[in-house]
């Protein structure tokens, strides 16, 4: 039930702020939801879903953790649990922001701080988070296990830096748009959760400029998802796919948004990046996108965020307005960066772009070597692919995905 996933992250936030104890509260917020998901259909949904859930929820927390003091001697916490948590107990606010901040704790890797954001606000199980990263079950559920102990007793409070989480969501976002391994380009599933979670972020923060970009980006950019690829899931880059295909109530939301979000805050990335999605959605063909501007945008955001991944992006731009040769000038200096000196984008940029410049040898050299590299194999066809156009070969004719 959609109602219950919505309302997860916000009674786990309840328990958790009121207990601590995350795995226990978890367990506790998840018989609450099986309780729910039997009873509601036979008996129909409660006036008040969310307090119903969190007094369910409290009752079996206190049960469990009497059974865990026996072990453990948590004489101060048991002392709490005589008056379980009722109602009118929890604050007007819901406590989804300070969840996030749980979840995204700086003690926690970033892999692990995207598992347990999916994992306790998400509300996927463990299974769906181990799928979409294509691990086996029970790696993930150790990894989401050794997350929970290492926040066990973290403050729990809204964040004073958003940063940590909005990174982790858009970790989520940009594994779902394009996957970085496996048979598919895209997981939807992800992206949409990314987007919902951010939607929940943005409701909390509404004047939160870099919240607002970070929505309005993975809007612009999930309205392409349906031309990205072809029925049979080969990978279509951005100048052949078909526009009447982008979702055009998701362009409109995500360009409403930056616009507003542009003329009522200090810049940051995320809006910048969302800027750049704007231009290119609002553009009918590749040929009629405003390259200049997004030259400049990108220009904007180099000085704003050191990142080699807006560079490869920034290299085709300039490429568009200056030629390949100009582009290939600002990929140079990433063979020394070890962030991306071996990684497979830098070497199918600069194949595409040695393509443009007629140096057919070198970007032949350049898509065999990201071929080999990719763990994508979406995107290994579609390296392979540019090697037997430029070798002569019989394939489908297309053109690097940016």
């Amino acid at each position: 039930m959609d109602q219950l996933r919505e309302l997860t992250p916000q009674v786990l936030g309840a328990l958790v702020r009121r207990y601590g104890h995350f795995d226990l509260a978890e367990d506790a917020v998840q018989e609450a939801l099986l309780a729910a998901a039997t009873q509601w259909p036979r008996e129909g949904v409660p006036d008040n879903p969310r307090a119903w859930l969190i007094t369910v929820a409290s009752r079996r927390l206190t049960d469990l953790l009497r059974q865990d003091e026996a072990r453990r001697r948590r004489e101060t916490t048991v002392a709490a649990l005589e008056e379980p948590l009722v109602p009118e107990d929890i604050p007007a606010d819901d406590d989804t922001l300070e969840l996030l901040a749980l979840c995204c704790h700086p003690a926690l890797s970033q892999v692990s701080q995207v598992a347990l954001t999916l994992r306790a606000v998400g509300g996927l199980t463990t299974a769906e988070i181990a799928r979409a990263f294509l691990v086996p079950e029970t790696t993930m559920a150790q990894r989401i296990s050794r997350a929970k102990q290492r926040v066990r007793g973290a403050a729990f409070a809204a964040p004073e830096d958003m940063a940590p989480v909005l990174g982790v969501l858009y970790l989520i976002f940009t594994e779902g748009h394009t996957a970085s391994s496996g048979d598919r380009v895209s997981r939807a599933d992800l992206t949409s959760e990314a987007i919902r979670l951010t939607r929940l972020l943005h409701r909390a923060l509404p004047e939160d400029g870099e919240v607002t970009g970070l929505l309005a980006l993975m809007l612009l950019t999930e309205a392409r998802r349906a031309a990205r690829t072809r029925q049979d899931g080969t990978l279509v880059p951005l100048a052949e796919q078909d526009r009447l295909l982008w979702d055009r109530a998701l362009i409109a939301e995500g360009t409403t948004l930056i616009t507003q979000s542009l003329q009522d805050n200090v810049i940051g990335p995320y809006q910048v990046q969302a800027a750049i999605a704007a231009v290119h959605a609002e553009a009918p063909g590749t040929d009629e996108t405003d390259w200049p501007q997004i030259v400049a945008l990108y220009g904007l955001l180099t000085d704003l965020t050191d990142n080699p991944m807006i560079t490869l992006n920034h290299a085709v731009a300039v490429a568009a307005v200056d030629g390949p040769r100009a582009g290939l000038d600002l990929l140079a200096p990433l063979d020394e960066d070890p962030r991306v000196a071996g990684h497979h984008r830098l070497s199918a940029v600069r194949g595409h772009l040695l393509e443009q410049a007629g140096d057919q040898e070198a970007a032949l050299a350049c898509y065999r070597r990201a071929a080999e590299r990719t763990a994508s194999e979406p995107e290994r066809r579609y390296l392979s692919e540019r090697v037997d156009l430029l070798t002569g070969a019989p394939t489908t004719r297309s053109r690097p995905d940016r």
